[in-house]
């Protein structure tokens, strides 16, 4: 299918040698016409070629504008498909009892998990410890893709204890995606955040990849530790979340650290 035409500007010509850098002129159109609606959130700008033929400029140019947006999130950019307005910020909710699916149907927008891989690991000191594992205990990670109506919003790599989750595979395998349902099938009905601790960085290459987004822009990192009713732990787990799309909110309980 031919992907969509962007929206072009029909803005007056740029103003040239008079004190104001010419990417600055164009990331100020792109963001007027962002404010008035012309071009709509989801809605793909037009390419950093497009931008430089239309305003007589090189490509650098055109390329320094869309990241002087992208870094003040006012656009996402998703490796090989371009730039597009950004959306709607995802209220991501870190409470003692989160549920993924529940909390983006809550805002009414589809959830879907994408298991990207499943293999048993040797665990690494910290997740060693916080599972209360000997290091280099066998467990089985897991890599998640969450996303909301489509869009990715949260990459998380799991850790459960063998050989106690060893059916988890099997479960995931079978196509739902859901870490809860998994969780049930292995006789975990029911779970809680014993802690969660919450820093930035910038993504690797693989994760800006995963989720849609500019290297040049953070990610919000939660490590957290999650336990069955009888206080064991069942799950480490280190969540990427993308920045500009996700806006977490830490609710009572929820066992911050």
């Amino acid at each position: 299918m031919t992907p969509p035409t962007p929206t072009e500007s029909h803005e007056p010509p740029l103003a040239r040698g008079e004190g104001v850098a010419l990417w600055r002129q164009i990331a100020a159109a792109l963001e007027e016409m962002i404010a008035r609606g012309t071009l709509a959130p989801g809605e793909r700008l037009p390419t950093e070629a497009s931008l430089a033929t239309q305003h007589g400029v090189n490509r650098h140019t055109a390329r320094r504008a869309l990241d002087s947006l992208a870094q003040r999130g006012l656009i996402r950019v998703e490796q090989g498909r371009g730039s597009f307005v950004a959306e709607d910020v995802v209220d991501y909710r870190l409470g003692p009892r989160t549920r993924f699916s529940e909390l983006i149907r809550a805002q009414r927008r589809e959830p879907e998990g994408r298991i990207l891989w499943a293999r048993e690991v040797p665990a690494e000191a910290a997740v060693a410890e916080a599972l209360g594992l000997a290091p280099g205990a066998p467990v089985l990670a897991v890599e998640r893709l969450g996303l909301a109506d489509g869009r990715p919003v949260v990459l998380g790599l799991h850790h459960f204890p063998l050989p106690r989750f060893a059916a988890m595979a099997a479960s995931l395998a079978r196509g739902h995606g859901s870490i809860t349902r998994a969780l049930a099938d292995c006789g975990v009905a029911d779970y809680r955040r014993a802690w969660t601790r919450l820093t930035a960085r910038m993504p690797t290459a693989e994760e800006a990849e995963q989720l849609q987004q500019a290297r040049a822009r953070p990610v919000m990192i939660s490590e957290a530790l999650t336990t069955d009713p009888e206080g064991r732990p069942i799950d480490h787990t280190l969540s990427r979340y993308a920045a500009g799309r996700v806006q977490i909110v830490i609710e009572d309980g929820a066992g911050a650290a």
